[in-house]
């Protein structure tokens, strides 16, 4: 071994939340893990900005709660509106965070020099031994090699996995801030579902990040589209026009700094039962944030690695008979396929143009208002209102 070669059990490209998550997790149980990045520090990304006890239940049996909740803004109290009115008042817990910023709360954790920042070069991957070679001529040997490049092709192309597009531009994630604080605001954190299929909207959802009121808009259309770039110039305008009945809440608001985009193709790996190597995460399989199952389904991906390695460690060699375990895991299988199943269900009975899809949603509207009627109904009987507190007393102007 030379000076430039570093020898250990187990080498991760990838430093987001699915590289580092699982590298913490398997140095936690005693594992030599090499954990490969560009960047020293994860630098700003629109990515997963909430999450629910479901997540921070898998980053518990991760053992990285504590180290995630550092930068989580806790909150419980979610206003509900459908079809343009408010429904309900949910009581449960979830998270605001910057992604960035979680991603580093958990590097932070990362002991020694584990983190290790250079360009992949090279790989040769095989049945018993795996080298990575980065750019400045170093070396990185382990016995498994763990792909965690997220929507990045490169290292996936160089160890020969293929790729399939199941839905091309299907949703396009919409991020900004507005320029009052989370607390000027007259709920702590509202949801309004779209309703109208011409807007293409699957919903927005407003909550705070530390002391900012973060707003996250998801739609069914294209980033190089008209109604996009208007969008981008006039954020505010724009969303009083696809939630007009929110403007008795939000009053005459304005957005604060830049608008971010993150487009979605659904994309699977194929061909990925291979010698020596793993996928995780969004190299494995992107899901589509309308859904809320993408963090899930990378700390799922995580523990399931997590218990898998040690075992495969345990005995030589590192052969594609032996990695299929993981692929094939129930646990992983079912948050895979749920992600991509509601993914496609939830563009489908928003915008699909098709009789099918049309009746659903005519059916979907008349049950729904039904039960809300009749809601209302009980409510006024009881002489009680939608909600179980009154609402905030309106804030002052932007």
């Amino acid at each position: 071994m030379t000076e430039q070669t570093r020898e250990t059990e187990i080498a991760i490209i990838g430093a987001g939340m699915a590289g580092t998550s699982a590298a913490l997790a398997l140095a936690r149980l005693g594992h030599g893990v090499a954990l490969i990045d560009t960047h020293a520090a994860y630098p700003p990304d629109f990515r997963a900005e909430k999450l629910g006890d479901p997540q921070v239940a898998l980053l518990q049996r991760l053992g990285l709660d504590a180290a995630a909740r550092s930068v989580l803004t806790p909150m419980d109290d979610i206003l509900v509106y459908r079809f343009g009115r408010p429904v309900r008042r949910e009581r449960r817990r979830e998270y605001g965070f910057a992604y960035a910023d979680l991603v580093n709360a958990l590097r932070a954790e990362l002991g020694g020099e584990m983190l290790r920042v250079g360009r992949v070069a090279a790989i040769e991957a095989g049945p018993e031994r795996q080298a990575v070679t980065l750019n400045d001529g170093s070396r990185i040997e382990a016995r498994l090699l763990v792909v965690a490049t997220g929507l990045g092709d490169t290292v996936r192309r160089q160890v020969g996995i293929g790729r399939e597009t199941i839905s091309r531009t299907h949703s396009l994630s919409i991020g900004f801030d507005l320029a009052r604080p989370a607390a000027a605001h007259r709920f702590q954190t509202l949801t309004y579902y779209g309703f109208r299929a011409a807007d293409r909207m699957a919903y927005v959802t407003f909550f705070p990040i530390g002391e900012t009121m973060r707003v996250n808009l998801f739609v069914y259309r294209e980033p190089g589209e008209a109604w996009t770039k208007a969008f981008r110039k006039a954020p505010a305008e724009h969303l009083r026009r696809l939630a007009p009945e929110l403007s008795p809440l939000l009053g005459d608001f304005a957005t604060a700094g830049a608008v971010e985009l993150r487009p979605i193709d659904l994309v699977e790996a194929r061909d990925h039962v291979r010698d020596g190597v793993v996928l995780i995460g969004d190299a494995f399989r992107t899901p589509c944030p309308v859904v809320g199952h993408g963090l899930e389904r990378t700390l799922t991906d995580a523990v399931r690695l997590a218990h898998y390695a040690p075992l495969w460690l345990a005995t030589p060699g590192m052969g594609a008979a032996k990695l299929a375990e993981f692929y094939a895991d129930a646990e992983k299988r079912a948050a895979d396929e749920q992600s991509t199943r509601l993914a496609l269900y939830s563009r489908s009975i928003a915008v699909d143009p098709r009789l099918p899809w049309r009746l659903r949603r005519l059916r979907n509207r008349v049950v729904r208002k039904g039960l809300y009627g009749m809601g209302d109904m009980w409510n006024r009987l009881r002489h009680r209102g939608f909600d179980r507190e009154p609402l905030r007393p309106e804030a002052g102007g932007s």
